[in-house]
């Protein structure tokens, strides 16, 4: 039986460019060009325009698979479970029966393996309820963070497996030994001078938004490697987020990617866009478990809006789908989508779909920066 098999690693990088640009390029706009500034003359800080800090909505996503021609085809999706970093996920439901759950790199999935044949149509996928809240670390200098030699010492199960390269099918993605891109972090690690695991990872946050444009890919290339944007000074938030973890990685500070979800209203209509961000580890003292989320794809040319609104924090429209796990089966799960073999002959169309209903706003608030850099939502 002559079967042909789908390319997953381009086509189906958590459903990206080639079907949302639009919605990603609107949405974008409206999320990371927004945050003016409005100073209260009533203070010595600095007042941001209110925006959502809880939130809850019900999501829909995964693929509309559509058979037709006669023969034999085989269907294998991983689906994520959702998560969020504050709130709850509930009520998570597979669209079609057949699954199984499993625990691929240390993330929870529900698998559809289907063998059949004949003309076939399929919506595998997940329905969830999320109750979502906005997380921020209060202290922008970042005083209680622990050296790099500390996290070193006392974090050694960390530092092995978030200070790596990582590649799939030898292409490096994530790049901890490239000359261009250490020598780059090291001098931030020099200019630094104390080792401060924080301020290392806010500095080396500085340097990627100040030298590398975010810019939505205008075509299906897929996911550049961090050595590609490093050249070519441009990338989405998969490029951007790859790129920042090998800065870290590449002067020993502990980082993974996350790949999930941004959700938001604009007008009254909700919609959700494939999104990846970092966890940056600086000691159990800070964030969760001593990871910090950081913001790479928000595009403003003020660095004290890029620290105040992104770094370290956790925006409530951050839908968690996938955790890394420092390694290159991590990284090839993580860029794999659905996989099809079917007979020569047999036409196989496939589209991704995510769908956002009943999104409330529960609370708004405002982000209020003190002279001596503490943070917290009013």
């Amino acid at each position: 039986m002559l079967m042909k098999k789908k390319d997953s690693l381009k086509d189906n990088v958590c459903m990206k460019e080639n079907i949302w640009l639009p919605i990603v390029f609107i949405l974008f706009l409206l999320v990371f060009t927004s945050g003016c500034l409005d100073f209260n003359g009533k203070s010595n800080g600095t007042t941001y325009t209110s925006h959502p800090t809880k939130i809850q909505y019900v999501i829909s996503y995964g693929y509309r698979i559509n058979i037709t021609g006669p023969g034999n085809f085989e269907i294998e999706y991983d689906c994520d479970i959702p998560e969020v970093l504050i709130g709850t996920v509930s009520s998570a439901t597979p669209l079609t029966t057949g699954y199984t759950q499993v625990t691929l790199v240390n993330n929870d999935m529900i698998r559809w393996d289907i063998e059949n044949h004949g003309e076939h149509s399929y919506e595998l996928g997940i329905m969830a309820s999320v109750k979502a809240e906005s997380y921020l670390y209060s202290d922008i200098n970042g005083e209680n963070a622990e050296s790099l030699n500390d996290i070193k010492s006392n974090y050694p199960d960390v530092f092995n497996q978030y200070t790596e390269t990582q590649s799939v099918n030898n292409t490096v993605y994530i790049d901890a030994d490239n000359p261009g891109i250490k020598t780059a972090a090291e001098n931030i690690l020099d200019e630094t001078g104390d080792g401060n695991s924080f301020t290392l990872a806010k500095e080396l946050f500085l340097w990627l938004k100040s030298n590398i444009d975010y810019q939505i890919h205008n075509d299906a290339g897929g996911v550049q490697t961090a050595d590609q944007t490093f050249q070519i000074r441009t990338g989405d938030c998969d490029d951007l987020s790859f790129l920042y973890v090998s800065l870290c990685r590449s002067v020993e500070l502990p980082a993974r990617f996350i790949r999930g979800f941004l959700v938001e209203e604009n007008n009254g209509k909700a919609a959700a866009v494939a999104h990846a961000w970092v966890e940056v580890f600086i000691g159990q003292n800070i964030g969760f478990d001593g990871w910090l989320p950081v913001e790479c794809a928000c595009s403003s040319n003020d660095q004290r809006v890029q620290i105040d609104q992104n770094f370290g924090v956790e925006t409530v429209s951050h839908l968690k789908l996938f955790e890394d796990q420092g390694t290159n089966e991590s990284l090839n799960v993580s860029l794999s989508g659905i996989r099809l073999k079917y007979d020569e002959g047999m036409s196989v169309d496939t589209v991704a779909f995510v769908e956002v209903t009943d999104y409330t706003v529960l609370r708004t608030n405002e982000l209020y920066i003190s002279k001596n850099g503490d943070r917290k939502y009013k």
